[in-house]
Parts: structure tokens; sequence; C-alpha cells
């Protein structure tokens, strides 16, 4: 056994919550990565919702997802989720930070991350999960991080568990996984 780098855990944990058919939210689209991630794994029988704030990130996006007709690219603030989404979800994930290879002093805030997040645990079915991956080594990102962790620290435990996966012996802020499952 190895253990799994942060994004291919994250991967594995949408592969267990993600079925066909399934709606879901990718609430920081940047390259598109996990956009078609998510689109592969709901079939053209579900909904995948893509927000992003950048431009450049949605037309990244949308080359990357040209065929998969079962995705919504929302060039919108991730803030907004249920102006546009209505159905329970399977799923949401977030990478925080900036886009890479975009301009790093545009990243994601606190104040929208956390209304983002609080909109998908509203949307979010039982057994679903809400992954955010935190990138804390820029400009910006520990507050951002310090934010997200207190506001998940007290979800109520009898309605979600939280999980934090992470390397904690590497250098320069390595990125973790927090990871907030509906409880059944």
């Amino acid at each position: 056994m190895s253990l799994k780098r942060v994004l291919p855990f994250t991967k594995s944990l949408l592969e267990e919550a993600v079925l066909q058919g399934d709606y879901v939210i990718d609430g920081t689209a940047g390259n598109g990565h996990d956009t078609l991630f998510l689109s592969q794994l709901t079939g053209p029988t579900g909904k995948v919702y893509a927000f992003d704030i950048q431009e450049q990130a949605i037309q990244a996006t949308a080359e990357r997802v040209a065929a998969h007709t079962h995705v919504e690219l929302v060039h919108d603030s991730h803030s907004k989720i249920t102006q546009y989404v209505t159905e329970p979800i399977a799923a949401a994930v977030f990478n925080l930070g900036y886009l890479p290879k975009g301009d790093h002093a545009i990243i994601t805030k606190p104040d929208s991350t956390l209304e983002a997040i609080s909109q998908c645990l509203d949307l979010l079915k039982t057994g679903g999960l809400v992954l955010i991956v935190i990138y804390s080594g820029h400009e910006g990102g520990s507050e951002e991080r310090d934010a997200v962790m207190a506001f998940l620290q007290n979800l109520p435990q009898q309605a979600f568990d939280v999980l934090q996966y992470g390397f904690i012996n590497q250098q320069h802020s390595p990125p973790f996984l927090v990871a907030v499952e509906k409880k059944k």
C-alpha cells in the first residue's frame, strides 16, 4: 500500500460518492480537470455545474469539456451557487487558492468561499460529500484556510462528519483536503 497524494485521494472519494445521473458542483472550475472528471462520473444523465470568476478559467474548462453537454459553465462567483443550482447534489469540490498558470493576485476569498460551502451543504444529499482542497502557501491563503477550518470545525457532529487529510512533514504549506460528509 502507498499513501495517496491529496488530489488522487480526492478523486477516489468522488468516485465513491458520485453515481451516473447525479448532480454535482465544481466550485472552482480552474483549468477544468475536476469538471471533466465529474462529468465522466455523472454521465450524460447527470449534471455538472462549474463555477469560476475568471474568463480564462471558463474558456479552459469549456475546451476541456466540449464534448460533455451535461456541463453548465457559470462565469460567476461560487458564492452564488443557489442562484443557479436548486437540485440536491451528490458532491461538490473546491480547490482554493489561485488559478494555476493564471494571475496569482486573483485568489479565492474567505467570505465567498464560506458562503459557497454553506450553500453546498444545504444542497447536499444524505451521504454526499463536499471536498475542499486548501492551498494556503500564497498571500491571503492562510486567512482563508483559518476561516474555512473554523467554520468546518463548528459543523454539528450529529449532521456532518469532517475529515482532514494531508501530509504534515512537507515544506512550503502543502495542500490538504477537508472532506465533509452529510450523515444519514
